[in-house]
């Protein structure tokens, strides 16, 4: 697959399980049909390698993306190449929790299974705060995606076994701390905003690992999962040329969509569940992503930002 997304060459009909010309390790190929996930990012970069390769192995996809307008390219895209899948559109802006809870909603009301939930999206190096007043890396990398997973948890419970998959970085080894008391202001420097993403990746593996004791018995795994470095447009708010000096270095999406495939799909891992893979395996996170008491201040933090926006009734 190109670095916009789209695959050249080989076909995966005309590929063993074992291709693997980038030396990259793969996700096994897995029959997935009647099986229902749920990717957000999904309309570019790895987001989308996610989608296609789970449309690929049979399965439904729910296709998050901010709006339709954004995500229907890549949807027709997706379509011509798997004519027989079903691929529906799951929009919501993820910075903006009356967005989450509302697109959840809708979710649930439908009825229908969910056996995967894919945390992909996120943005790196943007300024600004949200709709609701939270700084937005936060509000999109975090906050957003912790609604979604909460409001989703009961239907996950009712389709076990499932999992949730809380796309991550290595970046959050460089994390020494979380600025609880800065999380609703906006941030100048883009050093300063990598920086926010960084914690927010951090975040993002604290969040499975606290999932994972919280769920223990629901047959419900969760999963961190750093890609690797990817080409994507997770970059687009960085400024040149820093930008440019790092992207050309990285993974292309369909390398990197492998290690959160494995997570979501892989039937040898089930059971799994809180640890943090990258290359497709389990890796020891950072000593802080393992500390519980962090972790449990992260859901605390977590529920009353949203409850603020949402009411005390909200999760």
């Amino acid at each position: 697959m190109s670095r916009t997304g789209h695959r050249t060459e080989v076909t995966p009909e005309e590929r063993p399980d074992t291709w693997n010309p980038s030396g990259h390790p793969r996700a096994p190929q897995v029959d997935l049909r009647g099986r229902r996930f749920l990717v957000t990012g999904a309309a570019t970069g790895i987001g989308l390698a996610t989608a296609d390769g789970l449309a690929e192995r049979g399965a439904e996809v729910l296709f998050g993306a901010r709006t339709w307008d954004r995500a229907s390219p890549a949807v027709a895209w997706l379509r011509k190449r798997h004519p027989e899948a079903s691929i529906m559109p799951f929009s919501a802006d993820l910075s903006n929790l009356r967005e989450v809870d509302r697109a959840a909603k809708e979710l649930l009301a439908a009825g229908e299974p969910l056996h995967g939930l894919i945390n992909n999206a996120a943005i790196a190096g943007a300024r600004g705060v949200s709709a609701d007043g939270f700084e937005l890396t936060y509000a999109t990398n975090h906050l957003g995606p912790f609604l979604l997973t909460e409001r989703l948890l009961p239907l996950l419970e009712a389709s076990a076994p499932s999992r949730i998959v809380m796309v991550t970085s290595h970046w959050h080894f460089d994390v020494t701390g979380i600025p609880w008391n800065r999380l609703e202001r906006p941030i100048r420097s883009p050093l300063a905003r990598l920086k926010r993403y960084r914690e927010t990746k951090l975040m993002n593996v604290l969040y499975a690992r606290e999932l994972s004791r919280r769920l223990k018995g629901t047959k419900v795994s969760t999963y961190a999962a750093h890609p690797g470095m990817v080409a994507s447009d997770i970059w687009r708010r960085i400024p040149q040329p820093l930008r440019g000096l790092f992207m050309g270095f990285m993974l292309t999406p369909e390398d990197g969509a492998q290690t959160q495939l494995r997570c979501a799909i892989d039937p040898t891992i089930e059971g799994e569940s809180g640890l943090y893979w990258k290359r497709t395996q389990p890796h020891p996170p950072s000593s802080l992503a393992q500390d519980d008491r962090l972790g449990d201040r992260l859901r605390e933090v977590s529920l009353t930002h949203v409850r603020r926006v949402l009411g005390d009734a909200a999760i």
